[in-house]
């Protein structure tokens, strides 16, 4: 089982000292069936008056720091070793019922997937361009469907990077054929809510190339999708990189909306001109085999 070391630094810089209200930070991945955060450690500077942890309702970790000095730069390293067992999704793991679309949820589980099945505002535009991957009046094998409509927004959009705040609309991201990780997900977000299949936005760490060299480097936030499937449950779907499965992918959070799941977020106190700049750096990297066998290995399969 890989052991992953994930190093996520965030600074604030200001051209004087300034005040520091309430922070919010998402930064330890989630503990599931096939991720173990092992160890996790975050060090602020200037350290915070207090830092308190609890967990939300969806089961991420939360902490809250509040600062009581003031500085020109406000920095955060966080650093984690995490287990990570890569799964896919196997046709076979799939309930018989829940084989083809359409399908059922069980009515046990519906009370804590309705959430994730509100369809968008904008569903005819959506359903339009979906209608091709649910067969129109045919039913379609699920596994064709999800990992069809996973390689297509890969095929189809333009994965780009876009730095202003907040989500695209899905209907803006089908008008410009591009968007963001986050934007790729929100779409298919969105269709497959509007036919009634229960999908959640996931935020977390992507696992590149090493490169030994830097510090900080071989890594990135990244955003997709958790499609829940009878069987093996909770899925993961990258549709910006056409991937199926958890494959280099580390979750952080899941939410319903991306506003939800925000990695930092905070507030201070002076003009908007005392701001300088933000640098967010990430470093995903292997760790030494004697690590996974000192902490030995989870289980591969996803909670439900």
């Amino acid at each position: 089982m890989p052991i992953l070391s994930i190093k996520h630094v965030t600074t604030y810089h200001y051209n004087k000292p300034i005040a520091f209200g309430e922070h919010r930070m998402m930064l330890r991945p989630r503990d599931d069936g096939d991720q173990k955060v092992l160890t996790s450690e975050i060090e602020i500077t200037p350290a915070p008056l207090q830092l308190t942890w609890s967990q939300d309702i969806f089961g991420n970790h939360v902490a809250i720091a509040h600062f009581d000095g003031r500085a020109a730069e406000l920095r955060f390293v966080n650093n984690i070793r995490l287990d990570h067992a890569p799964t896919g999704l196997d046709e076979a793991e799939i309930e018989g019922s829940a084989r083809f679309y359409p399908f059922a949820y069980a009515a046990e589980d519906w009370l804590a997937l309705r959430r994730f099945t509100q369809p968008p505002a904008a569903r005819r535009e959506i359903d339009r361009w979906s209608a091709a991957f649910f067969g129109e009046d045919r039913s379609v094998g699920t596994h064709e469907l999800l990992v069809g409509m996973t390689h297509a927004i890969r095929q189809s959009f333009e994965h780009v990077s876009r730095h202003q705040r907040g989500v695209q609309d899905p209907v803006r991201t089908l008008e410009l054929g591009s968007g963001s990780c986050r934007d790729l997900a929100v779409l298919m977000i969105a269709a497959l809510r509007s036919r009634g299949i229960a999908a959640r936005f996931v935020s977390g760490y992507v696992h590149l190339a090493d490169d030994d060299d830097d510090d900080v480097a071989g890594g990135n936030m990244h955003a997709w999708v958790q499609v829940c499937v009878p069987g093996p449950g909770w899925v993961d779907f990258d549709p910006s990189a056409g991937v199926v499965g958890n494959q280099n992918l580390v979750r952080v959070a899941v939410a319903r909306h991306p506003r939800e799941a925000i990695p930092l977020q905070g507030t201070w106190y002076g003009s908007a001109s005392d701001h300088l700049a933000m640098n967010v750096a990430v470093k995903v990297k292997m760790a030494d085999l004697a690590a996974a066998r000192e902490f030995g290995g989870v289980n591969r399969r996803q909670s439900r």
